[in-house]
């Protein structure tokens, strides 16, 4: 495992994909009580229920295009009309817990929001396929990673980079292990002493050696692409 570097996307106006991921399109939560007629819903069949009426079950999942390890069969996914026929009485309908927010109004938008959990929830991006994502990432100007995107790598977590920071008295630098661990977002403020601090580790890096001159040369020389735009944008970074 490693160390990655990113910035807060949604805090930088340039960011191409803000817009984006500030629309969230749909939400899970995990109790749908009041808001049971915003939720979606799959027709469910148990597999003893759908065992016991099918007959040949590898013959059944073959011509439906199942999954061997389905948990149970959804309706909307049979290909086969008379399958369809067969087990539609047998459907019991049940929440998935997702609600679109695109049909849900303005006054509910906040309550739904609140019930869901930040991991559960989808935007405009997380939409897009990646070979789109990868397309904007490449127009972006905030792709401080060569055209590949704004999160990269810092370096691995034994990286002896921090520490040598903290020995030169580089304290935005020698707090990365813990900024990664604790979920810091670090300020502009701190982009701007961080930028002080790669200018003064470049300078001290030799006197480590050649081998932390080739080592920590590329990992100082990225924090200093986010640094740069974190300054510029007004955004946050951090460490994960």
């Amino acid at each position: 495992m490693g160390i990655s570097i990113g910035i807060r996307e949604i805090d930088a106006k340039s960011a191409l994909c803000r817009d984006l991921r500030m629309n969230v399109i749909r939400v899970r939560v995990d109790d749908i009580s009041g808001m049971e007629d915003l939720a979606g819903y799959d027709d469910v069949v148990s597999l003893e229920d759908a065992g016991s009426l099918v007959g040949d079950w590898d013959a059944f999942l073959k011509r439906n295009r199942i999954n061997a390890e389905t948990d149970a069969i959804y309706m909307d996914k049979l290909k086969n009309e008379e399958d369809i026929k067969l087990l539609k009485p047998k459907a019991v309908r049940t929440s998935t817990g997702w609600v679109d927010m695109e049909k849900v109004n303005g006054a509910d938008k906040e309550k739904v929001l609140k019930a869901s959990k930040k991991e559960n929830r989808l935007t405009g991006w997380d939409m897009l396929s990646f070979d789109e994502m990868n397309e904007m990432c490449q127009k972006c100007k905030l792709s401080w990673d060569k055209g590949r995107g704004c999160i990269g790598s810092f370096g691995p977590n034994d990286s002896l980079l921090p520490s040598i920071a903290e020995k030169r008295g580089c304290k935005i630098l020698a707090s990365v292990p813990e900024g990664a661990k604790s979920g810091r977002t670090y300020t502009p403020d701190d982009a701007g002493i961080l930028l002080k601090e790669i200018e003064m580790l470049t300078k001290a890096l030799p006197e480590e050696g050649k081998m932390m001159v080739r080592r920590y040369s590329g990992p100082l020389e990225r924090t200093k692409a986010v640094a740069e735009i974190s300054v510029s944008e007004g955004c946050g970074f951090y460490f994960f």
